[in-house]
């Protein structure tokens, strides 16, 4: 009997403990409000030689997959603070992607048309996801980059300019401002006071600069790596050039872009960030876009030149899902020099 009393305390113990796990769970009110507190994800094969140690901050975890969910929201709502964008205006922007996926989920969920304008040379699975949120898509050709969708934008806002409303992710200061209000923060929670560098793509400029702010100024002894395309090395002076690292190398220095604070810029070749990305699914089990292989690509190149424990962090900017399509991203296991 005493056995038998027992064995249901402690099942009833169990129970408890179930429903306190499940207890934590929470519920929001919005899909917006499960944007960032995106993991710190440590690399146990993709790693320096010497070692450092390579984590990346998985942005993919993000509801539409990207870092760029913290800005899409973001801009929209400092707009609306603002009086720029009201109900009934429509939300027009140029975008590679990332930012065009994530101002559809947030437009979507805050109640606004959207017409996005975008390279033709972008993939066709991130066309896909921006149509099945409901937004309008209008191509641009390819050779023109980013400065051919951004000349389509203003075309469209001179036809109607009051009803329509462009956030301008590239100046507009919002997209640094929820960097340095969620990212950094959730950067300097994480790391404890033990950073030595942070190395990020540059695309529209607001990580590296919104992140970079803040962990300047909280560790000032921070390296602050910037990554380009080799093919268009326009941060470092060079000439811009078609290239198939989607989400960074815009073709043009960004206004948002503070390049005061980076220490160095690390130049990329497409196939390295092809062979890092293959390589961060095959033998980390992350499947990441190409930005996020040409991040640990210069991550591993800066970590040579550091001592031994020294603690680096990258950006796991996207999934790796939306790029299938995509010409080298998903090959046979290459002998590329690493």
């Amino acid at each position: 009997m005493k056995s038998n009393r027992q064995k249901i305390r402690k099942q009833q113990k169990k129970n408890r403990t179930r429903r306190s796990r499940v207890s934590k769970l929470k519920t929001v009110d919005s899909i917006l409000q499960t944007v960032g507190d995106t993991p710190l994800v440590r690399l146990n094969r993709v790693v320096p030689k010497n070692g450092c140690e390579l984590y990346g901050k998985l942005e993919a975890r993000n509801p539409a997959g990207s870092v760029k969910d913290r800005i899409g929201a973001s801009m929209i709502r400092a707009a609306e603070a603002d009086g720029r964008l009201s109900k009934g205006m429509t939300i027009v922007e140029p975008t590679s992607g990332n930012t065009g996926i994530s101002l559809a989920m947030a437009a979507a969920a805050l109640g606004y048309c959207l017409v996005l304008t975008m390279p033709d040379s972008m993939s066709l699975e991130r066309r896909q996801v921006m149509a099945s949120y409901g937004a309008q898509i209008v191509l641009t050709p390819g050779e023109l980059d980013m400065p051919g969708a951004i000349r389509k934008a203003d075309e469209i806002k001179a036809a109607d300019p009051a009803r329509v409303f462009i956030p301008q992710q590239f100046a507009n200061p919002a997209n640094p401002e929820a960097h340095r209000q969620s990212t950094a923060r959730e950067i300097l929670a994480a790391v404890e006071g033990k950073l030595d560098a942070f190395i990020t793509g540059v695309g529209t400029g607001g990580t590296i600069t919104g992140v970079g702010s803040v962990l300047k100024q909280a560790l000032p002894d921070i390296l602050l790596i910037a990554v380009e395309p080799k093919r268009s090395p326009v941060i470092s002076g060079g000439e811009a050039g078609l290239h198939g690292i989607q989400g960074i190398g815009a073709g043009f220095v960004p206004e948002v872009l503070d390049r005061e604070l980076i220490d160095e810029v690390v130049q990329v070749e497409d196939e390295q960030a092809f062979h890092y990305a293959r390589r961060l699914a095959r033998e980390e089990g992350l499947l990441l876009g190409p930005s996020s292989g040409a991040n640990v690509a210069a991550s591993i190149q800066v970590a040579a030149t550091l001592a031994p424990g020294a603690r680096l962090l990258t950006v796991f900017c996207d999934t790796g899902f939306r790029y299938f399509s995509v010409d080298g991203f998903v090959g046979a296991t290459e002998s590329a020099q690493e």
